[in-house]
């Protein structure tokens, strides 16, 4: 298990760090973070609260805009490398996601998880079932192409910049305030709910 993993460590019953020595004979415990049991009165080696936000690595493109999908601040880049990713991490409290355990074991990484999974959409429920993110899920409320914001926008202010058929059919209009891309409850939508919605995941 990469380090970054690890929340808890017991020597016989006792909290312990990564440096602890053994002798031999001891009863070693290692909790991964995010177990399911309270542990609050013990020594955690990972400091709270847990970053909210995530830096993904350059194998989980669709990871990353599935998570963006699910309104979780997700940075990616196909041209990050480890070093910028960690400090990405430190420099924004961001938790790294990542298909390189490598990664991982670097002593600078206080929150990491390693991907089991291959496939998106098995990942994004790994994902969210292992680091228990349902309180956090606010689908549609960031760009899948920049990470940014959406927000409502007047319709007379995206005239000429959607198809005309979205103009005619559409009231409602949003707008990314990092790229400037708009979106409108079309068919794309429809088709990304019905997704969210077969993974257990209420949207707007």
């Amino acid at each position: 298990m990469p380090q970054a993993e690890i929340d808890l460590i017991l020597v016989d019953g006792c909290p312990a760090g990564l440096d602890c020595r053994l002798l031999g004979g001891e009863r070693l415990v290692v909790y991964p973070l995010f177990a399911a049991m309270d542990r609050q009165p013990l020594s955690r080696l990972r400091p709270r609260p847990l970053p909210k936000a995530f830096v993904v690595d350059a194998n989980l493109g669709a990871l990353a805009r599935l998570l963006r999908l699910c309104g979780l601040d997700s940075l990616y880049r196909r041209d990050f490398d480890d070093d910028e990713i960690v400090r990405l991490a430190r420099g924004q409290r961001r938790f790294i996601l990542t298909r390189d355990k490598g990664i991982l074991h670097y002593s600078a990484v206080d929150h990491g998880y390693w991907v089991r999974n291959t496939q998106p959409q098995r990942q994004l429920s790994e994902v969210i079932g292992r680091l228990r993110l349902q309180s956090l899920l606010h689908p549609f409320s960031r760009c899948i192409r920049c990470n940014g914001l959406i927000q409502p926008v007047a319709r007379d202010l995206v005239a000429g910049r959607v198809p005309a058929g979205a103009w005619r059919e559409h009231r409602h209009f949003f707008r990314c305030d990092g790229c400037g891309q708009i979106y409108w409850r079309g068919s794309h939508y429809r088709r990304m709910a019905a997704h969210l919605a077969a993974l257990g995941l209420q949207t707007p």
